[in-house]
Parts: structure tokens; sequence; C-alpha cells
């Protein structure tokens, strides 16, 4: 399942931006970037003042799109469910660490809102 309209981050400027401006939470299998969101870079007119996150895995996790396609999956899906109703100004970037394919997808959830709560995004 993908992200909704509405929840998903677009566009190489707002990811430039997430990178040199973001804070960062570490865990073991995975990173999350967090950044005040800029309107202003966004090229879509609706939802620009919403919380927006993104999801990137890449080949070093693991060299089979498959693979990478089912994490992105699994994490989209998480996602969701936890912050569709969120009312932050704030953009978010969840890029999963090298042999975290072969991390059971329990504790990849479970890390991961251990992350959005340590930023603050889940209560």
């Amino acid at each position: 399942m993908v992200l909704p309209k509405q929840l998903r981050l677009r566009g190489y400027k707002s990811f430039e931006h997430l990178y040199k401006q973001g804070t960062r939470y570490y865990g073991s299998s995975m990173v999350l970037r967090v950044v005040f969101s800029k309107p202003n870079l966004l090229k879509s007119t609706n939802n620009k003042n919403t919380f927006k996150c993104a999801v990137s895995i890449s080949h070093k996790v693991s060299k089979k799109a498959v693979t990478r396609n089912k994490l992105r999956r699994i994490l989209h899906e998480h996602l969701i469910q936890r912050l569709k109703k969120l009312d932050s100004k704030s953009w978010a970037l969840i890029s999963l660490k090298p042999d975290s394919s072969v991390i059971s997808s329990e504790f990849l959830l479970k890390e991961c809102d251990k992350l959005l709560s340590k930023a603050g995004l889940l209560k």
C-alpha cells in the first residue's frame, strides 16, 4: 500500500532540505530525519502545511527490488495507521540501514514507533 497523496513527501528540494537541516534520530536498523516544513519547496498548492513523510530504502539493504518493496509497503502501512491524523507542520524521512532486510518486520515497526516518539511525532 502506498502513502496517501496528502502524506507523501516529494521533490528533490524537499529531500535536500531534509538532509541538510533535519534532526537525526538513530536506531539500530533505521534513521529518522525530521525537519520543520518549508512549504515553498513543494510544487503543489494543496495541503502544504500538513505532515509529510517518505521512506528511503537503498540497494545496500537488499539488491532485490521485491525485498525493498516489501519493506517499503510494511512501513507505509504502519505510517498510515500511526500518522494519518497527525497535526504537525513537519517533514520526516525514514532511511533503512544495510542488513535491515534480515530483521523481522515486528522489530522494525517497534523501532519505527520508538524513533517517532523520540522525535515527538507520536504521543
